[in-house]
């Protein structure tokens, strides 16, 4: 059965990361934006990922600049606005398509394990989320309007499986 531990991606500094690093761990993969309505978000996921990272939480942010130009700056621009504004101290990853046919081979997998509404394939908008079980099977997909807080128990419930 596929996982998301077989896929590569680079950090925002341009650094290869292999997600196979994270196995064993609950991991929240989210598409951010820096111009976004949905942008003080960040403060949300940086709160979960200090509630939870001893126990074995990861939060990755896939910056993207496919949806309303919300993010068109540079990787190390994305990386001191999320640390200055929102004190983002999760992993941030380099800036990458969700959508089409350059979309990063691990949101190709992700939309496939775990469709939207009406079984739609493609990411609607920022801030979508995907939750990773320890053994690398995607949980669940939330929609941008779904605050980081509101996914605490499905995180402590995976953190417990």
């Amino acid at each position: 059965m596929p996982s998301v531990y077989e896929f590569e991606a680079q950090t925002i500094t341009g650094q290869p990361v292999k997600l196979a690093e994270h196995r064993g761990k609950v991991i929240l993969i989210v598409n951010t934006a820096s111009k976004c309505g949905f942008t003080p978000q960040f403060e949300g996921l940086e709160k979960l990922w200090q509630a939870y990272k001893d126990r074995g939480l990861v939060v990755l942010g896939f910056p993207c600049n496919q949806f309303g130009g919300q993010d068109p700056g540079a990787n190390s621009e994305i990386a001191s606005f999320c640390q200055l504004n929102y004190g983002v101290s999760f992993p941030m990853m380099a800036k990458i398509d969700v959508n089409g046919p350059q979309a990063h081979p691990l949101y190709q997998h992700l939309v496939q394990e775990a469709p939207g509404l009406l079984g739609t394939k493609a990411i609607k908008w920022n801030f979508t989320k995907f939750l990773i079980a320890k053994d690398g099977r995607v949980l669940g997909r939330y929609a941008p309007v779904d605050s980081p807080k509101g996914l605490a128990a499905d995180i402590e419930k995976a953190l417990a499986a």
